[in-house]
């Protein structure tokens, strides 16, 4: 069992001047807090607390970063309070007691919401001390390391949420090692059967190939040692779930993983790693375009490393990495390896420029109030397959994979942005959807007069492009529907021989302000235009009824309202509007029981989404309404479901009975065999509501060989 000198001893080599007092003062308070609480192994639960403060020790973590390890859960489920520990540790451990403590204390019964407001939190508090997402890292591999004593469907929540938001943070934050064990785990929890079998093929392999790894390394270390290079050299494995990932994406199984065994050179200097090299491609041919040098252009998370495929003995593909000892450290384990303190205050230095990604995405979002919107787009910035493009000047830009033209010029400046009118690459002139590479040198054209256009929301791939387009054609489109509102109040007023100027400032006008809650004239314009409110409320108090009937009895929009509201679903309520034609979102298929919002859409009257539906997020929210459904009502809802499962005679037939079992119709099936024995089943049913179509799921779930079901989307 773990005990407080494994980590005192721990903190002792790596800091030896370090306050050891303050970590068994934290160490007393945290054991006499959670007295008597149990995980659920059974075991005591200052177990967890005390493993959290060792892996914080091992990344060579400050003695303020160990003690809030210990304290992270007293706050949250003991009666101790941030007062208490300020008082104790001082304001530095406290705020980053509060910091942890509020990402775990999001409680959201939207699931999608509960994601995006943890994610939110969790940058919120990175911008005050990043150390406080290094506790929460550390507190969530230890509860990986011990999911096992929880429930299965616990188990997959929890790793679907390791997967989705900490596995990505820890990957930007240059923590390898920690990525690599989040994803064994999540793939292990999420995968059972193909992990067990990609153990066990693994470890067959591995076996055969031990003399060949060491006759690797013996030529290796001879042939460095010849050139008086000092080195260590290591052969490993790759992880579980990057073979995995490698055999999805390339269509191949295990026997074609060639580079299974990679070797590492650790040099001591940056001339050395370049020496070896040399060494390395001078006893095996290069194989051409699998040459990266990460020493001279670092990654934005400062990962450094020359890394080359060589074709090895008996013309066997083999992956080589070189580098010195300190970026070995800092390929590992990240920010943390260089994370230095004086006085109190992180002194970053050179690792200034691995933030400006967070501070793009705090910027991003303060302009974003929807945690879903952010989650939806926030997620673009946090994974790490990214293109490295030049301007003119020679500045490096960092963007994602598929980002166009239009994603350079937001990330030049917003005017540019604004104002593009076309691109250059390499000198050529191009259109603005074309998809950068890496290497390429990108000049934007720019004319003042030119203003973004809403399809570019189909081009632009980063959120900061995104949020800028969205933001421009919101205020545009609000401009002109505030011109529209006016001139159809101006329109209708003067029919009934109205002053504008005079219903503006009568008490009739007020009232219905105060209906519609909105706060002035433009705001009644705007949703008049929009279409979002009918002129009638204020005609009726205006305009005597008998006049007013006459009037409207023959409009063509009395006419339309008749004609469409027949076609309105019985099932949907929407606030504050009647005869009104509505239809549900295609993209989406939103049924009873999943939350929804509508959108009003010209000429088409309102459309349904589900909330987190990513057209929904697309919309206008000012076009927003809000629609609920209505109780009791009994319908048929087409759902689509896309269920990937073994390629084994007769399990189709089993999910088709598994369907009709559940008092489910099927509309059409499709499926699809792919090259490693799977089969991609896509179904269109009807169900009733939300919880027929979970219960559904989770029958189909429970069949042997039917890896995931998810409800489809388009």
């Amino acid at each position: 069992m773990l005990r407080l000198n494994d980590i005192v001893d721990r903190v002792q080599a790596a800091r030896p001047g370090c306050d050891i007092e303050l970590i068994h003062k934290a160490y007393v308070f945290t054991a006499k807090v959670h007295h008597g609480q149990l995980r659920q192994s059974g075991e005591p639960y200052l177990i967890h607390p005390l493993n959290v403060a060792f892996i914080l020790a091992n990344w060579n973590l400050d003695e303020e970063t160990i003690v809030t390890g210990l304290l992270h859960d007293t706050v949250e489920d003991t009666v101790a309070t941030v007062d208490e520990i300020r008082d104790l540790f001082g304001d530095t451990v406290a705020q980053m007691v509060d910091g942890v403590s509020k990402i775990s204390r999001v409680v959201i019964s939207d699931v999608a919401d509960q994601k995006a407001e943890s994610l939110r939190k969790m940058i919120l508090a990175m911008g005050k001390d990043l150390r406080v997402v290094l506790v929460k890292l550390a507190d969530r591999l230890h509860n990986m390391r011990t999911i096992g004593h929880l429930s299965r469907d616990k188990q997959v929540a929890v790793a679907r949420e390791t997967q989705d938001i900490y596995n990505p943070i820890a990957s930007r934050l240059g923590m390898s090692r920690v990525k690599i064990e989040f994803e064994d785990r999540c793939f292990e929890v999420l995968h059972p059967e193909d992990y067990r079998e990609l153990v066990r093929l693994a470890d067959e392999r591995k076996r055969d190939r031990e003399s060949h790894v060491r006759s690797v390394v013996e030529m290796l270390e001879k042939k460095l040692a010849e050139a008086k290079v000092e080195a260590v050299v290591k052969g490993r494995s790759k992880h579980i779930a990057g073979m995995f990932q490698k055999m999805a994406r390339q269509g191949i199984d295990f026997d074609h993983i060639y580079d299974f065994i990679g070797f590492r050179i650790i040099a001591k200097s940056v001339g050395e790693c370049y020496e070896a090299l040399g060494i390395v491609h001078s006893l095996w041919k290069p194989v051409p375009g699998r040459f990266k040098d990460y020493i001279a252009m670092p990654k934005p998370n400062l990962y450094q490393s020359l890394h080359t495929t060589v074709f090895g003995p008996n013309a066997e593909l083999m992956e080589i990495q070189i580098r010195t000892e300190e970026m070995n450290a800092i390929a590992e384990y990240g920010v943390a390896a260089h994370w230095k303190y004086k006085e109190g205050r992180p002194v970053v230095g050179k690792g200034d420029q691995m933030f400006l990604w967070l501070r793009q995405i705090l910027e991003l979002q303060q302009e974003m109030k929807d945690p879903r919107e952010f989650l939806n787009t926030v997620k673009v910035e946090l994974f790490p397959e990214e293109v490295y493009v030049f301007t003119p000047r020679g500045d490096v830009k960092e963007l994602p994979q598929g980002a166009t033209t239009i994603d350079f010029a937001y990330a030049v400046h917003t005017e540019v942005g604004n104002t593009c009118v076309g691109a250059k690459i390499n000198g050529k002139m191009v259109p603005l959807r074309t998809m950068l590479k890496n290497g390429d040198v990108v000049e934007i054209v720019t004319h003042p007069a030119h203003k973004p256009s809403k399809d570019w929301l189909k081009v632009a791939k980063t959120s900061r492009a995104l949020n800028k387009i969205r933001v421009f054609v919101r205020e545009e489109q609000q401009e002109r529907s505030l011109a529209l509102g006016k001139q159809m109040l101006e329109r209708e007023l003067r029919k009934h021989s109205l002053s504008m100027n005079k219903v503006l400032k009568s008490k009739e006008f007020e009232e219905t302000l105060q209906e519609q809650r909105l706060k002035s004239p433009d705001d009644y314009c705007v949703a008049l235009g929009y279409g979002k409110m009918s002129l009638l409320p204020l005609l009726r108090r205006l305009v005597p009824p008998e006049q007013l009937h006459e009037k409207v009895k023959d409009s063509r929009l009395g006419a339309l309202i008749r004609r469409v509201t027949a076609a309105k679903p019985s099932a949907i309520i929407v606030k504050g509007m009647d005869d009104i034609f509505i239809r549900l979102g295609n993209c989406c298929h939103p049924v009873p029981g999943d939350p929804i919002i509508g959108f009003i859409t010209r000429g088409r009257g309102v459309t349904i989404h589900a909330k987190d539906c990513p057209k929904a997020l697309d919309n206008d929210p000012a076009r927003a309404i809000d629609v609920a459904w209505e109780a009791g009502t009994k319908a048929s809802h087409p759902v689509k479901l896309k269920v990937v499962c073994a390629d084994k005679p007769g399990l189709l037939a089993d999910i088709s009975r598994t369907i009709t079992a559940s008092d489910v119709d099927i509309r059409r099936a499709t499926v699809l065999t792919t090259r490693d024995k799977r089969a991609i089943c896509n179904f269109e049913v009807s169900v009733n509501d939300a919880q027929h179509l979970a219960a559904l799921i989770k029958s189909i779930e429970k069949l042997k060989n039917v890896f995931s079901v998810e409800r489809g989307k388009g």
